[in-house]
């Protein structure tokens, strides 16, 4: 579910297809997405053997430890793309607004964030040119944890 009013539109990042915009100003730490409707989730093993797999890997992303959520009917929240430096910060299923965010901005998440650890992304960084590699479970959550500290910080 997407919490602020936006749009899906040609993403302002070089070969990324569509993006996400919000169309209203959002303020650093709220909510843009939070998860609704997760049916099921799998181990990455679990996807690596289906039949589907291309298509199942690029409509995946881990929720929890080793578990991944595969959404083949592609809901707007796909349209998130990844950035290193994102607006918004990935957080056990839920993207917050990574600094204050004014109308019409792209939203992006670090995809780090959603692989399996060591699992690489089939493109590169647009900005770096540097692969995408998944971290370790621990280590995301270490990272999505000290940045929402700070944005939540009083």
């Amino acid at each position: 579910m997407i919490l602020p009013r936006y749009r899906i539109q040609p993403s302002l990042i070089p070969g990324a297809g569509k993006g996400l915009f919000v169309n209203e100003p959002v303020p650093a730490g709220r909510i843009l997405v939070a998860p609704d409707a997760i049916a099921d989730t799998f181990r990455l093993d679990q996807i690596l053997c289906r039949p589907d797999r291309e298509q199942a890997l690029a409509a995946s992303v881990r929720w929890f430890e080793d578990r991944f959520t595969v959404s083949l009917d592609w809901p707007d929240e796909c349209y998130i793309n990844h950035d290193f430096e994102p607006t918004g910060l990935w957080h056990l299923g839920f993207v917050f607004a990574a600094r204050d965010l004014d109308a019409g901005e792209e939203v992006t998440v670090d995809y780090r964030h959603l692989l399996g650890e060591g699992q690489q992304e089939s493109f590169r960084d647009a900005r770096s040119g540097q692969p995408i590699v998944g971290w370790s479970w621990t280590e995301s959550l270490r990272r999505s944890t000290a940045q929402l500290a700070r944005l939540v910080a009083v």
